[in-house]
């Protein structure tokens, strides 16, 4: 019945996406506060509920029923706005994504285009957040944030772009169904780390979250949010969190495909995508407690002085590999050194960065 009307097909369809995505938040922030508490010798929450699960839920209770106030000078409708302009671009490119072969809200053909286009538009919403608060540590971590996002776009783009080069489609599903034996991920070990390393870029974790550090801008754009509107900026961040590990999951993992093929059951396809997508998220919070922030400057020029130049390199190996018939074999030799270069660059960059501060340093400084 829902199957014959595409009317009612998609609005239950987008039902279930609107019932799901608050629950995101609730489940990664749980687990990113056990995960972190491991990882620095502690329990993480456990009084509320057993083992702490209804932490969260409490937390959302507090934010639902907190006041919501507006600074005096801020302006009304860029302030009240913001964080829709943040959250719905995320959710709307839910939309398009694929989580096995026949559990989807809309299998669009320039699917891929189709996500990395209006996840973009959330930046506008961090200029908005930043202007309409009528606050300096505000307005400059909105323009922190935008100048990062806006930059490392470029290269996830490019990263997405090689991939869609050696599978011939913004399908999604097409491009997953072509991963059956080999995914993609060791045909471009480039592409993968300078999606993730965007990524990270993108949901403004550890290195990368000078846009919203206490210690910098006392919390960035929203810091002026109360309630249910700062509540609306962490679902934005946790949603794109997820979206960006199902994306990694399926363009470089072979998302349900790859080992198991198309011929696994529905169920099977479903616990093989979603531990792909744990791997992701883990690492992203692996990365939240173990890496340093990067000064702005530092964090600038990895962007366009290493991510870039390497994206570009990565789209050209894979251009001459596809006019001149090559291998594909050469496309993960060539994809592989690069990485390899861009790694020992970027070693080399952090030890030039580290060693004018260090005490060794200082002291042959001293003696000279």
């Amino acid at each position: 019945m829902i199957a014959d009307n595409p009317w009612v097909d998609a609005l239950v369809r987008l039902g279930v996406l609107a019932i799901a995505m608050p629950l995101i938040p609730l489940v990664l922030v749980y687990l990113e506060r056990k995960v972190i508490g491991r990882i620095q010798m502690r329990l993480g929450p456990m009084r509320v509920g057993p083992h702490g699960t209804l932490q969260t839920v409490a937390d959302t209770i507090k934010l639902l029923t907190k006041e919501d106030l507006r600074p005096r000078s801020a302006d009304r409708w860029t302030f009240e706005l913001a964080p829709f302009v943040v959250v719905v671009p995320t959710l709307v490119a839910f939309v398009a994504l694929p989580f096995t072969g026949g559990f989807f809200i809309r299998n669009l053909a320039l699917g891929l285009f189709f996500i990395v286009a209006v996840s973009g538009l959330s930046i506008v919403g961090f200029l908005m957040a930043g202007w309409g608060s009528d606050n300096k540590y505000a307005l400059l971590g909105g323009a922190r944030a935008a100048a990062q996002l806006i930059s490392y776009e470029i290269p996830l783009v490019l990263a997405v772009l090689a991939v869609a080069m050696i599978g011939g489609s913004l399908n999604l599903e097409e491009l997953v169904n072509q991963q059956g034996r080999v995914p993609f991920i060791i045909w471009q070990p480039l592409a993968f780390l300078i999606f993730t390393t965007a990524g990270l870029a993108e949901v403004y974790r550890n290195p990368f979250d000078i846009p919203v550090a206490e210690s910098e801008v006392v919390g960035g754009p929203f810091i002026e949010y109360s309630g249910i509107r700062w509540s609306m900026f962490q679902l934005a961040e946790y949603a794109t969190t997820l979206l960006i590990a199902v994306l990694a999951s399926l363009i470089f993992l072979g998302g349900w495909n790859w080992p198991l093929g198309n011929e696994a059951g529905a169920w099977l396809q479903i616990i093989w995508i979603v531990l792909k997508t744990s791997f992701f998220v883990l690492f992203f919070f692996w990365a939240r407690a173990s890496l340093p922030r990067l000064r702005v400057d530092q964090l600038m020029a990895f962007c366009w002085q290493v991510l870039l130049p390497f994206a570009f390199l990565q789209v050209i190996i894979n251009g001459l590999v596809l006019v001149y018939g090559w291998p594909d074999l050469l496309l993960g030799v060539f994809s592989g050194l690069a990485t390899i270069a861009a790694a020992y660059l970027t070693y080399r960059s952090a030890r030039q960065a580290v060693e004018p501060y260090s005490p060794r340093y200082q002291t042959v400084r001293s003696i000279s």
